[in-house]
């Protein structure tokens, strides 16, 4: 049970697999037990050009550039009020549409929460993607501040509208290329607002750890960022002291690694590149 969920176990699949919402019954019956569906942006948008995922076998990693292809909240919203609903907790990842400026960022992510929030178990803000121009500059202290004050307050006011007794928690999502003192500046906004738990980590800029030669942009996954996601992890569940859970994930492949996490301090795990290359099993 974390921020009021019951999970049947705490193994997830991370945000980025299933874009659109498109077979969430179906990744259920594999055995998570949660999933991140996403993310969405307000408007619909093809995503960068391709090719926009790279494979590097040797280091199990992968680059993916392809900057939130979805058919936009409308659509997906549209479509999920007749779809069948997994038995297990589905989270929605919300982030800016391309074509959205960066002073509208905060309307963009009301828009598309306001959208999916009957179907959405919790919501996580993607505040921290490298493929959407100007997107991480939102982990800055002053406009994280003001998203999420903005999403919490939206968030508590459809549960009054609603008359319902619980709010949906509301998850941040942030880089693995933070600084300990901007991860000190996200933490402090986080609790300042009420957030109900954060995400640690997004894909990463930087190419340590894997050993082949690439000149592809584009965020890096899977083991090469295992050491770093467990590393933030470690020191954001200290720096946190227990007041709002955490969920792991980067580079976990083994039941080893899950563990590591887990001793970490995190509540929750999530995978995505592991599942890629070995599968449900």
């Amino acid at each position: 049970n974390v921020f009021g969920l019951h999970f049947p176990n705490p193994v997830g699949l991370a945000g980025g697999f299933d874009k659109d919402g498109l077979a969430l019954p179906a990744l259920a019956a594999l055995g998570f037990g949660f999933l991140e569906a996403g993310t969405v942006t307000r408007y619909k948008q093809p995503g960068n050009d391709r090719p926009r995922i790279f494979r590097f076998p040797g280091d199990h990693a992968l680059i993916n550039r392809m900057g939130f292809p979805n058919g936009g909240a409308d659509e997906i919203s549209e479509r999920l009020s007749s779809a069948l609903k997994p038995a297990i907790p589905v989270g929605w990842s919300v982030g800016k549409s391309k074509r959205t400026f960066q002073e509208e960022a905060v309307e963009d992510y009301l828009y598309s929460l306001r959208q999916l929030y009957d179907y959405s178990n919790f919501f996580t803000i993607n505040v921290s993607s490298p493929n959407t121009p100007g997107l991480r500059k939102l982990q800055d202290k002053e406009p994280l501040q003001q998203l999420l004050q903005a999403i919490v307050q939206e968030t508590e006011s459809i549960a009054r509208r609603t008359n319902s007794t619980a709010v949906k928690p509301v998850l941040v999502k942030i880089s693995p290329d933070l600084t300990e003192s901007q991860i000190d500046d996200v933490i402090e906004v986080c609790l300042a607002c009420k957030i109900h738990g954060i995400v640690a980590n997004n894909t990463t800029l930087a190419r340590e750890g894997l050993h082949t030669d690439t000149t592809e942009t584009g965020g890096l996954s899977g083991r090469p960022i295992y050491s770093r996601s467990l590393k933030a992890v470690q020191y954001i569940c200290k720096e946190l002291d227990g007041s709002i859970p955490v969920v792991g994930v980067g580079g976990i492949f083994s039941p080893d690694d899950a563990k590591r996490m887990f001793d970490a301090g995190a509540s929750l795990i999530q995978i995505y590149t592991s599942f890629i290359y070995e599968g449900p099993g």
